[in-house]
């Protein structure tokens, strides 16, 4: 049987992508998967946050309407935290400082590097209603995760840095990839429909008699 390798875009600050990284961790042991992370960061700085959503208010009250949608289907609805993101003293993070991180850590740890960290800043997200557009929590986060504080530091900040998280908005642009989670199997070009994961796994050996 062939080995699928799946693009997977993801933004930490996605309550979707909470749900399915979760899964896809479970059918990548199962299926052995080559997973590929790509940040794919929706709104990447204050700005464009203001123009998506018009106000840091509208931004909170809407988004957390979506993770209430994500928390009613979740296979770990505990661990999304409405109430403590509603009632957080900072404007809803955009998705860039966080992306950031998770490409230093690929960095630094390759594709398990970048995994762990992404799912280490959506917790901190979304059940810790933490600030992961402070670049100090991410710091904070990454070393708890065993990074070295100095040189993931250096990385954060680092031009080649912000040029692969840009390099994977690009590609996802390329691909006509619109929305997160999207996941594509690069031997077949599926796109896996989001869902359960009983679901998931069916999609997947359908990609793999395809490649076969």
């Amino acid at each position: 049987m062939p080995r699928l390798t799946l693009d997977f875009f993801h933004d930490v600050v996605c309550c979707w992508c909470f749900n399915i990284s979760s899964r896809m961790r479970s059918l990548a042991k199962e299926f052995d998967l080559d997973i590929r992370h790509r940040s794919f960061v929706l709104q990447a700085s204050r700005a464009e946050m203001a123009a998506r959503w018009g106000s840091p208010a509208a931004a909170r009250a809407t988004i957390l309407d979506h993770w209430a949608a994500c928390r009613q289907v979740s296979d770990r609805p505990a661990l999304v935290n409405i109430e403590a993101m509603r009632a957080a003293p900072f404007d809803y993070p955009h998705g860039q400082v966080a992306a950031l991180g998770c490409k230093a850590a690929e960095r630094l740890g390759g594709q398990e590097g970048h995994w762990d960290m992404f799912d280490r800043l959506q917790r901190a997200h979304l059940s810790e209603a933490r600030n992961i557009a402070d670049p100090e929590t991410v710091l904070q986060l990454a070393v708890a995760q065993g990074f070295e504080a100095a040189a993931f530091a250096r990385l954060l900040e680092a031009p080649e840095t912000a040029r692969a998280v840009a390099a994977d908005r690009q590609a996802a642009r390329s691909l006509q990839v619109r929305a997160v989670p999207t996941l594509i199997v690069r031997e077949t070009g599926t796109r896996l429909v989001n869902g359960p994961r009983a679901d998931l796994a069916a999609q997947l050996r359908a990609a793999l008699r395809l490649a076969a």
